[in-house]
C-alpha cells in the first residue's frame, strides 16, 4: 500500500549526527533516520548580488519572503537491508536530498542520523582528477574517503576488474567516455564496503552488460543488511530492484511504500500534470490569437 503523507514536523536545530558501533549502547535497527529535514535558499543571494546591494537588502525592512524551500518536512527511516528508490518530477528536490544525506549540504532545519559509513556516487566524474589515470584516481578516491593506502591498493584489482574498462585504466580520466566514468565511479563507490550507499541517476549509464552487473551488486549489498538510497527516472529499476519507494514533489514527500504502488501513483500524477500543462498552453495560444 502507498502511504500518503501530510505531516508537519516541529523545528529542530539543524544538526547532522553520525553514530558508529563504538559509542552505541545497542545495535540500531536502522541505517539512517531523517527527521523534519528542510533546505532553504535565500533568493536574494545570487551571483549578481553586490556587497552594496546585499547590505541594502539586509538593512531594509521588507515584508516579502524571498526564501525558497527546496526540501521541507522530510521525515523517513532507512531500515537495514532496505533499498529505497526516490522518484519524482524534475525539480522535486531528489538530488538535494541525496546531497544532504551525503553530508555535502547542511540542513536548514531538522536532523539526520547515519549509522556507519556512507559511500556516495552523485555526479559522474565528481572527485576525479582529469589529468590522472583511472588507477591513480582510485587511490585518490580512497584517500578522500579516509581509507588506508595499502588497503585501497589491495582492493584495486577488484575495482579494476569490475569497472572493466581495459587499458584505459592507465589513461587520463579526461579521455574517458561518460559510460567509462560511470563504470569506474560505481566500482569505487561499491567496493569500499559502505554501510549506506547513495546513488544519483547513474545506473542507467553504460551498456546493458554493465547495468546487469551494477544491479546485481546493489542487490548483494541489500542482502548483506546494507542500506541503499538511489534517485532514478528508470521506474522499471525502482519496481524491480528496490523494496521501497518514495515520491517527492516540490520538496515534500507525497507518498512512500511499495514500489509498484508508488510508481503507479507517480505516473498518474505525471499524466495529470502533463494534461493540465497542455491545456494551459492551448488556452494561452487561443488568447494570443484573438
Amino acid at each position: 500500500m502507498v502511504s500518503l503523507l501530510s505531516r508537519r514536523s516541529e523545528f529542530n536545530p539543524a544538526r547532522r549526527r553520525r553514530r558508529g558501533a563504538g559509542n552505541a549502547p545497542a545495535e540500531p535497527d536502522f541505517m539512517m533516520d531523517v527527521e523534519g529535514l528542510g533546505i532553504r535558499y535565500d533568493l536574494r543571494l545570487s551571483k549578481k548580488t553586490t556587497v552594496r546591494s546585499a547590505f541594502r537588502n539586509l538593512t531594509r525592512i521588507s515584508r516579502e519572503d524571498r526564501s525558497f524551500w527546496a526540501l521541507r518536512d522530510v521525515t523517513f527511516r532507512l531500515a537495514q537491508g532496505e533499498s529505497l528508490a526516490i522518484i519524482g518530477p524534475n525539480g522535486a528536490g531528489k538530488s538535494t536530498l541525496l546531497q544532504v544525506m551525503a553530508g555535502i549540504l547542511t540542513p536548514s532545519e531538522g536532523s539526520i542520523e547515519v549509522v556507519g559509513n556512507i559511500s556516495s556516487l552523485l555526479t559522474l566524474g565528481a572527485g576525479f582528477d582529469p589529468e590522472l589515470s583511472g588507477r591513480d584516481n582510485v587511490l585518490l578516491a580512497g584517500a578522500f574517503m579516509g581509507i588506508d593506502n595499502q588497503e585501497m591498493r589491495d582492493r584495486l584489482p577488484g575495482i579494476i576488474e569490475f569497472a572493466d574498462i581495459g587499458q584505459f585504466i592507465d589513461a587520463p580520466i579526461r579521455t574517458y567516455s561518460t559510460g567509462m566514468k560511470a563504470r569506474l565511479g560505481f566500482s569505487i563507490a561499491t567496493a569500499v564496503d559502505p554501510d549506506v550507499l547513495i546513488i544519483d541517476e547513474v545506473l542507467g549509464t553504460g551498456d546493458a552488460v554493465f547495468r546487469v552487473k551494477s544491479q546485481k551488486r546493489v542487490a548483494d549489498l541489500a542482502k548483506a543488511a546494507k542500506g541503499i538510497v538511489l534517485v532514478t527516472h528508470d521506474l522499471h529499476w525502482a519496481e524491480e530492484f528496490c523494496n521501497r519507494a518514495m515520491l517527492l514533489e516540490k520538496g515534500r514527500i507525497v507518498a512512500e511504500g511499495n514500489p509498484a504502488d508508488v510508481v503507479a501513483l507517480h505516473r498518474e500524477r505525471s499524466d495529470k500534470a502533463r494534461i493540465e500543462r497542455e491545456a494551459e498552453v492551448a488556452r494561452l495560444l487561443a488568447a494570443a490569437s484573438l
